[in-house]
């Protein structure tokens, strides 16, 4: 059987589609890089990236072409196939998880009504590359790596997820869209839910530095400890994989963020019209925090890390979805902007 035209137009509609988002997101995370490292540069009081190309900005670039041109090396005792899968898996997660993140009102992929559930299921996925990565390795310190990211990543997946719940039980709804919708209002800022909701605000900024293992939080990664966790045996194009998408879940964790929290892409000013400039200034703000806690905020350690998570994060967000769903159902103001949607 055939395919037919209408079938070959949607597919071709979709990968018009897809190759707007994905272009454009590849092209961000070099200059995010590059704005990354100078933020640092400039906490330390260093210039940072100034020398390839104007102001430095192709730094990024020449760093890409550096490790595609080396040589892949892989360990003569480790699992060949799962050893590049490892990677792949990793970016391929990182980059199918934007498939329902909407950057405008209807400029989304695919707008699901179960969008929260679907990058939760991609974030859990991206554990078993890391799991697999450092197995593969056939290395004493690439696998303590790989179970200390994986036992990291699993603890502040749950501390998320029930952050998360506050927001949604205000809403009604799993849909990213209806979660932006929610919070339009007469008074700009005042209806986004980073007011109401600001400790789980905070809560979620801390929980998202630990999942997608940035510093303070990078324990996988430290190097003085295990000499680049489960990455220690990858070189050239795989170690670049598990790179890009490690920045793209961080970037992720941003929009995420700029939609559940701030607003997405609705004008923080009441005259000023709506549109994705403004989801793209929320993003590079979280971004910015993100940036100066690792320049600023010394490395945790494991134990202290693992306590955080289960012992703090843990009961206050169940404290806080206990608190939200009574102050719905009492009717207090801010907390049960569902109805606005129906």
């Amino acid at each position: 059987m055939g395919i037919s035209s209408e079938t070959l137009t949607l597919l071709a509609t979709f990968s018009l589609k897809a190759l707007f988002v994905i272009v454009p997101l590849f092209l961000s995370m070099a200059f995010l890089l590059y704005f990354d490292r100078k933020i640092w540069a400039a906490v330390q009081l260093r210039r940072g990236p100034n020398v390839v190309g104007a102001f430095g900005l192709l730094q990024s670039f020449a760093d890409f072409f550096k490790l595609v041109l080396k040589e892949i090396v892989i360990p003569a005792g480790s699992d060949r196939i799962i050893f590049i899968l490892a990677p792949l898996i990793t970016f391929v997660l990182g980059v199918v998880a934007w498939a329902v993140i909407p950057f405008d009102y209807g400029w989304v992929l695919a707008d699901i009504n179960v969008g929260i559930l679907y990058i939760f299921a991609i974030s859990s996925l991206e554990v078993y590359g890391v799991i697999m990565g450092g197995w593969a390795s056939n290395s004493k310190y690439a696998f303590l790596g790989a179970l200390r990211s994986a036992a990291q990543m699993i603890s502040y997946e749950v501390s998320i997820g029930l952050i998360i719940i506050g927001v949604l039980l205000s809403t009604g709804s799993l849909n990213l869209t209806s979660i932006v919708e929610a919070q339009k209002g007469d008074f700009g800022i005042f209806h986004w839910y980073f007011l109401p909701h600001f400790p789980m605000f905070i809560l979620f900024l801390v929980s998202a530095l630990a999942e997608t293992n940035r510093p303070p939080f990078d324990l996988p990664e430290a190097e003085p400890e295990l000499v680049a966790g489960f990455q220690v045996e990858y070189s050239s194009t795989p170690f670049l994989l598990f790179m890009i998408g490690e920045l793209m879940a961080v970037v992720l964790m941003c929009a995420l963020g700029a939609l559940i929290f701030l607003g997405g892409w609705l004008s923080p000013i009441p005259w000023v019209p709506d549109g994705f400039l403004w989801m793209i200034i929320k993003m590079l703000f979280i971004f910015f925090l993100f940036s100066m806690t690792k320049a600023v905020v010394p490395r945790y350690r494991y134990d202290q890390l693992m306590r955080i998570g289960w012992k703090v994060f843990l009961p206050a967000s169940l404290f806080w979805v206990v608190l939200v769903a009574t102050f719905i159902q009492i009717g207090i103001p801010g907390y049960a902007r569902w109805e606005v949607l129906f």
